[in-house]
């Protein structure tokens, strides 16, 4: 699925925290497997790793298709005002997430740079679950990871911003793919949110948008994150929502991080 990061209001700035939004900007990822397979690949997941188009949640004949485990989900949807409204909402009710350290269930990062919800989804899916111990030893994700931990969110976004090995993975990657690459500074409504499952067997949604990471509910040890289980506790919940309040013409698609197929 090809679809680029689109165009309208920009929502792809931290503006629910304290910190002032930044300048910086990064050109919107191409919604494709294959570019983000290549990106995350770059940066230190192995070969054994691929994103897989999810053609239906409903669907067991075309849900066969997907190999398993599923380490990751990213949805990708357009920021519509019910989305809005409930992140909000439901963040009104929450504290400012402020962890760090080894102790943490999952590591989460808070999205500062414009356009750059693509990257933050594939670093939370790739940072998280399953996957995160499968990186390989002095790569670029694996000193992430290892500089992040004992930073509290707030630095960490510093981190990524400052980061050259995560520019110049994300201006590869979007120079690639089915349609031309949009400016980096145009405006995009287009969203990424990942759904991992921890060593805990929790089911967390994270978006780089929300205070924190967000503990969905429990999961049993053979529920990866595409079964039944883990898709009513967190993807179908979701478009549930937005289905619900924008009707039934919602554009989204998902890809799932899982074993590759060469």
């Amino acid at each position: 699925m090809a679809d680029s990061e689109g165009s309208k209001a920009d929502p792809h700035v931290d503006n629910g925290s304290s910190n002032p939004p930044k300048k910086q900007a990064f050109i919107p990822l191409e919604n494709n497997p294959e570019v983000m397979t290549a990106l995350v690949q770059k940066l230190g997941l192995p070969q054994s790793l691929a994103f897989h188009d999810v053609y239906s949640i409903d669907e067991p004949s075309l849900l066969e298709f997907v190999p398993r485990p599923v380490h990751a989900l990213l949805l990708v949807f357009p920021v519509t005002s019910t989305y809005e409204e409930s992140r909000r909402t439901e963040d009104e009710s929450l504290p400012e997430y402020s962890g760090s350290g080894s102790g943490e269930e999952v590591i989460w990062f808070r999205q500062t740079i414009r356009n750059a919800c693509g990257m933050i989804g594939l670093l939370h899916s790739a940072c998280n679950g399953g996957a995160r111990g499968m990186i390989a030893p002095s790569t670029d994700l694996a000193t992430l990871i290892e500089n992040a931990l004992p930073l509290d969110p707030a630095a960490r976004a510093r981190l990524i911003e400052s980061s050259p090995s995560i520019a110049r993975a994300h201006a590869s990657a979007a120079a690639q793919g089915d349609t031309a690459a949009p400016a980096a500074d145009e405006k995009v409504d287009l969203h990424f949110v990942a759904f991992v499952k921890s060593a805990e067997n929790n089911l967390w949604e994270l978006d780089g948008r929300r205070k924190g990471p967000l503990n969905r509910g429990k999961l049993g040890d053979e529920d990866d994150v595409l079964s039944e289980k883990a898709l009513d506790m967190g993807v179908r919940r979701f478009l549930k929502r937005e289905t619900e309040g924008e009707g039934d013409e919602l554009r989204f698609s998902l890809v799932a991080l899982a074993p590759s197929m060469d």
